[in-house]
C-alpha cells in the first residue's frame, strides 16, 4: 500500500467526495476518518472520487462496531478499490462506553473475530497507547495508529513495534504565530474530552507529563506538545519530528478558528469551515513540499 508520509485527519461525517478529491489534489496521500460508520458507509464514494488516495479509519471503535460488518465492508471496498483502505481499530474509553470491559480482552476478542472473517492482518492497525496494546499491535496487526501523542511516544512505539510494522501517529497543529491565540484555539479541543479520559491521561503521564500538566485546562507545556503551533515551517518541523522518531506516516489534524462541525451544522456554516480549513491544508502542503 502506497500511503506516503502525510495524510489529513477529518471527522467522517463531514468528509465528502469533493473534499477527498481536493485533498488528493493538494498532494496528501491519505484521509483519516474519525468516527466512521459501522459498515464504512461513504468510503466507497471517497475512493471513487480519487485516483490514489488511501482512506484510513481513526478510529473504528470495537464497542460501537461489529467485526462481521467490518470484514464484509472491507471485502466490498477492497474488491472495487484494491490497496486503498486501512482499518485503524481502537477500544474506546470507559467514560464513554456502557459495559466497558478489560481493554486487552475486548481487543483480542475483536481481532479473533476479524481473523475468523478473514480481514487481513496487514490491513488493520491498533490505536495503541500503552506497552501491552502496542505489543498486541505488533503480534496481530500491521502496526499502530496512535492518537493524541507526541514525537517521544512515536520513538517508543517504533522501538516496541520493530522496524517493519506500520506506524502513523496523529498530530494536531495550529498554523498561528501568536502562541497565546494558538493555545486558546487548541486547548478546548484537547481538554474536552481527552483530559477527562483515563486512557489518555495515563499515557500522557508515561510520557513525562505531571498531574499539574493535566489539571484544569492543561498546562501550556502540554498543549504545545499535543498541538504544534507556529509558522508553516515550524509546524512542519513538528510533523517531521514524528518521521525522525520512526513514524512511516503522520495524520495531520488541523485546528482553526472554527471548531469541528457537527452533523447538524447548517450548510452555509459548513462551507465557511471547509473554505478556512482548506486554505490551511494548502499552506501546509506548500510547506511540506507535497504540492504537485
Amino acid at each position: 500500500m502506497d500511503i506516503g508520509q502525510y495524510g489529513l485527519w477529518q471527522p467522517a461525517h463531514v468528509t465528502t467526495p469533493e473534499m477527498a478529491e481536493k485533498i488528493e489534489r493538494l498532494g496528501y496521500s491519505a484521509v483519516w476518518l474519525g468516527g466512521p460508520d459501522v459498515d464504512l458507509g461513504g468510503v466507497d464514494d471517497l475512493l471513487a472520487a480519487t485516483r490514489r488516495l488511501v482512506v484510513g479509519t481513526s478510529i473504528y471503535n470495537v464497542y460501537n462496531g461489529d467485526a462481521v460488518r467490518l470484514a464484509e465492508a472491507y471485502r466490498r471496498i477492497e474488491q472495487k478499490f484494491p490497496d486503498r483502505l486501512l482499518i485503524g481499530i481502537g477500544v474506546g474509553h470507559p467514560e464513554q462506553t456502557v459495559g466497558y470491559g478489560t481493554p486487552m480482552a475486548a481487543m483480542r476478542s475483536f481481532l479473533d473475530d476479524l481473523d475468523t472473517y478473514s480481514l487481513p492482518r496487514d490491513r488493520r492497525a491498533l490505536a495503541a497507547l500503552g506497552p501491552k496494546m502496542m505489543q498486541l499491535a505488533h503480534d496481530r496487526t500491521g502496526g499502530a495508529v496512535p492518537y493524541l501523542v507526541t514525537a517521544e511516544h512515536t520513538r517508543r512505539a517504533r522501538a516496541a513495534l520493530g522496524p517493519r510494522k506500520f506506524l502513523a501517529p496523529e498530530q494536531k497543529v495550529v498554523v498561528d504565530t501568536d502562541a497565546v491565540h494558538a493555545r486558546d484555539l487548541a486547548r478546548p479541543r484537547i481538554k474536552h474530552p481527552y483530559l477527562g479520559l483515563v486512557n489518555y491521561r495515563n499515557n500522557l503521564r508515561r510520557l513525562g507529563f505531571t498531574d499539574e500538566d493535566l489539571a484544569l485546562n492543561g498546562s501550556d507545556r502540554l498543549i504545545d506538545a499535543l498541538a504544534v503551533h507556529g509558522t508553516p515551517a515550524e509546524v512542519v518541523r513538528g510533523l517531521r519530528a514524528h518521521l525522525d522518531a520512526g513514524a512511516d506516516h503522520v495524520q495531520i489534524q488541523v485546528i482553526g478558528e472554527r471548531a469541528t462541525p457537527y452533523e447538524a451544522m447548517p450548510d452555509v456554516l459548513l462551507q465557511v469551515y471547509d473554505d478556512a480549513i482548506f486554505r490551511t491544508y494548502e499552506t501546509l502542503a506548500d510547506a511540506l513540499e507535497i504540492l504537485p
